[in-house]
């Protein structure tokens, strides 16, 4: 299981632009568009499957594959930060340099393990423990313009319909479609 360890440094969508497309002037709304942004990113993101801003990820392993492929529990993934294995004394070991190839042109991206350079963890579970940062990028512009939408459109759903039940659990049809293109499928 994937556990986040630090969230964006910056939402996809900032209060300008969140007040911008709903045509709201003046700060009463501040603090509910600082809350709603965020809300309608994490929607997205757990929709699609997909981190849209960098993230520190970690997630543990019980024992190393024996195809030597980890699917990575989140996507898009841009890098390894670090890999550790238990020893028997209970402390922990980085795993060697190259031991892991990040093959991320896929989603979801995939950890090639080269079995002849990792060692086995004493540990019997999660003895292995694996760190990286997931996320189309730290800056807004680098999240896929498409997803970038569905976060507004999923603002203004939340937005208009903060004050009760009614349609307020159904995503706007259109947000669901430009998400749909983006949803990691895991088999």
């Amino acid at each position: 299981m994937a556990e986040l360890l630090s969230g964006p440094a910056a939402e996809p969508l900032t209060r300008a632009e969140a007040k911008a497309y709903l045509r709201i002037d003046g700060e009463a709304e501040d603090a509910l568009l600082d809350a709603l942004v965020p809300a309608a990113r994490r929607l997205v993101e757990v929709e699609t499957g997909r981190a849209l801003m960098d993230q520190t990820w970690r997630f543990s392993l019980d024992r190393w594959p024996l195809r030597g492929v980890i699917p990575a529990p989140v996507a898009p993934v841009r890098q390894i930060l670090s890999a550790t294995v238990e020893a028997l004394d209970g402390s922990t070991a980085p795993v060697l340099s190259g031991a892991l190839t990040l093959v991320s042109d896929r989603a979801p991206a995939l950890i090639r393990v080269d079995g002849t350079r990792v060692a086995a963890p004493a540990r019997a579970h999660g003895g292995i423990v694996i760190t990286l940062i997931a996320g189309y990028g730290p800056e807004a512009t680098d999240v896929p313009a498409d997803l970038i939408q569905a976060v507004r459109l999923v603002v203004a759903h939340f937005y208009e319909h903060r004050d009760g039940p009614g349609d307020a659990t159904a995503l706007p049809a259109a947000a669901l479609a430009l998400m749909a293109p983006y949803r990691v499928v895991r088999l």
